[in-house]
């Protein structure tokens, strides 16, 4: 680091305290870098040496940055957590503190009940995706180009599109990222192919009915990040495009930039946010960032330092990202049914070592972390989306499929049942499936987060004292928990299909370069054989054998699912829609029960609203007793548990 910058310092909330901790206050502003090629803890960074130099061989680079923290920072606890961010974005407040959340917190809402200021975390965000859109506090890094010897690099980028309506034109770009602009839209190397599954075969479009830009009412609007179909792009169907690229930004500097910001925040005596821990915390994207940040080192700082006292992949399945190559595009992500075959869901998947039967290879995720003393005390938590939708059993078995593989010691699993991707802060409409109707089902109400806020208490207490972590909780192979799709004993509730197909990942070849020089010259990649990937199995009710489940889970009031198909209308109905769950309630009695409904009714459940709430609050004890849920968290459940009665018995 060479320069910090702070350009907002303010109270938060006017000053409110929060409890022992006090007042905080909010520095934001920017950061200026500077890394050496020749370091080998920055060899790894693809292109590095590639980019250009100031006077004494260094490459700059900057990003900008956000920290909420104690006033008085002998208040506070002594850890930050560093929230990787989501494509700029902030989830931290929303997540913990049950607040509305902002890139700018500043309201009592955005702050939420206060859980992380109350417990004295200083909260840090800094930039590390070069590629998100300019916004106001959004986190970015500025990174620069890379060269051949001051000539310009170019290669070849790809993109699929699914969409669920017709459209004549679409952006290049994913999840509302920038995209790499065409170097010359009549190229013979750019392709757009069509087909109808994964592994489906493509069919060409010829170049005369599609181009680069928009259309809108007959006419070809110039767009280098766009794409246009003359007769238009079906809904559900997975077309894919290719284009030329030139000038590769250096992404694996964001990697850089969260290790050196964090390392200067602890060691640094000139620390604006001083700290004696650190926990990294991320989100789908982030938690596979975290996992990539370890596997390739970056828990140890230019001079060898642990980083990352305790790190939390939350929902970021067995994965990591395109985030430390040639033409990287940091938000791509994989997904069932859209994302498909980009460098996420590669090989190692397991923390600790092991060999790919079909290749041979020997590599695991805390290999390089291992080898210089720096691994992090570790939490994988995430939820039944990821099994169907992001590969996350092979975090705990064999790459086959077949067996289950050892956890190590410093690391924990927490599987939680019956939940989706994001969590449902509200119950489900009852009129309508979703604002966007783009699901078959009711998305699941199932909230994680009261459990989160005790796991991320358990590893705090790990990292500062050494207080072992509640135990593991996860499906496994050998109790017959985790099964094939196929073997999953569904029960039969009418209209509901349990899924044929789910998300698998494959040995994908990406070219000679890609293992050493980080470059892709297969576009798209040759797709090998899959892995094994496995689901939990459930009980009679459809819902989830093993795992944490949270007390609506514990006490059901009906079944819940990590899993939800297309909605018809936006074609290929039996595929999986990203991110989303399903819920279907207990019918209220037995004679309201629909024909061939084998699952009891509420009432055949539990006698009233008390019987109830009696055992939700025993559910709730029972996780407080196990470390799962924090006993100030319990009044906000019973009064869930209230609110979630009603909604069924309305």
């Amino acid at each position: 680091m060479s320069r910090v910058d702070i350009q907002n310092r303010s109270l938060v909330l006017n000053g409110k305290a929060f409890g022992a901790a006090g007042a905080y206050e909010r520095l934001a502003g920017k950061v200026w870098f500077t890394v050496s090629p020749d370091n080998p803890h920055n060899k790894i960074i693809a292109d590095l040496a590639r980019a250009p130099r100031n006077a004494v061989g260094e490459v700059e680079y900057s990003a900008n940055f956000y920290i909420l923290r104690p006033q008085v920072a002998a208040k506070g606890n002594g850890t930050a957590l560093v929230e990787i961010s989501n494509r700029g974005g902030k989830g931290a407040l929303s997540f913990f503190n049950m607040g509305g959340g902002s890139r700018n917190p500043e309201t009592e809402d955005q702050f939420g009940d206060g859980f992380l200021m109350n417990q004295g975390f200083t909260v840090v965000w800094i930039g590390w995706q070069y590629d998100t859109p300019d916004a106001d506090y959004a986190l970015k890094l500025i990174a620069p180009v890379a060269t051949e010897a001051g000539r310009t690099i170019t290669g070849l980028a790809r993109t699929d599109i699914v969409l669920p309506a017709k459209a004549y034109h679409t952006t290049l770009g994913h999840r509302g990222q920038l995209a790499q602009p065409v170097l010359d839209p009549n190229s013979p190397d750019a392709t757009l192919t069509v087909r109808s599954t994964v592994l489906g075969e493509r069919t060409t479009i010829p170049r005369s009915e599609w181009g680069f830009g928009q259309l809108e009412n007959g006419a070809i609007k110039p767009d280098p990040t766009s794409v246009y179909l003359k007769n238009g792009f079906e809904p559900g169907k997975i077309y894919e495009v290719v284009w030329p690229v030139a000038n590769p930004a250096v992404a694996g500097l964001g990697l850089a930039a969260v290790r050196d910001f964090v390392s200067y925040l602890k060691n640094e005596a000139t620390s604006v946010a001083p700290v004696s821990k650190a926990i990294g915390f991320g989100i789908s994207q982030s938690g596979r960032y975290l996992r990539h940040f370890i596997y390739e080192g970056f828990n140890a700082d230019e001079q060898g330092r642990k980083v990352f006292d305790g790190v939390n992949n939350h929902v970021g399945g067995a994965g990591m990202g395109t985030f430390n190559h040639r033409f990287a595009e940091p938000s791509r992500d994989g997904t069932p049914f859209y994302s498909l075959f980009f460098p996420v869901d590669v090989f190692p998947f397991t923390d600790a070592d092991q060999t790919d039967a079909e290749t041979g290879q020997t590599d695991g995720l805390l290999k390089r972390a291992t080898a210089e003393g720096v691994v992090p005390k570790l939490f994988h938590t995430y939820t039944s989306y990821e099994y169907y939708g992001r590969v996350a059993s092979l975090l705990h078995t064999t790459g086959d499929g077949t067996a289950d593989a050892t956890l190590p010691a410093d690391v924990r699993i927490y599987f939680f049942a019956g939940s989706q991707h994001f969590p449902t802060p509200v119950l489900p409409n009852k009129t309508s499936l979703l604002p966007n109707n783009t699901v078959t089902h009711q998305a699941t109400p199932n909230d994680l987060r009261y459990g989160m806020r005790a796991l991320l208490m358990a590893m705090q207490r790990w990292i500062t004292d050494g207080t072992e972590p509640p135990v593991s909780r996860y499906p496994r192979i050998d109790k017959g928990s985790l099964v094939a799709v196929d073997a999953v004993r569904f029960p039969a509730i009418p209209n509901v299909v349990h899924p044929k197909t789910i998300r698998y990942t494959y040995r994908v070849d990406y070219g000679p370069d890609y293992g050493d020089r980080k470059i892709i010259a297969n576009q798209p990649p040759k797709v090998g054989k899959a892995y094994g990937v496995k689901v939990p199995q459930v009980d009679a009710d459809g819902n989830e054998l093993d795992g944490l489940r949270m007390p609506e889970g514990m006490v059901p009031l009906g079944t819940y699912t990590g899993w939800n198909q297309r909605n018809p209308a936006t074609g290929s109905p039996e595929q999986l829609t990203d991110f989303y769950g399903s819920y279907f309630p207990f019918a209220k009695t037995k004679a309201a029960k629909v024909a061939g409904d084998p699952r009891k009714s509420i009432a055949e459940r539990y006698k009233n609203e008390a019987d109830y709430l009696n055992k939700l609050t025993k559910a709730a004890n029972d996780l407080v007793k196990g470390g799962y849920l924090l006993p100030q968290d319990l009044p906000a459940v019973r009064q869930r548990g209230q609110i979630f009665w009603k909604w069924h018995m309305e």
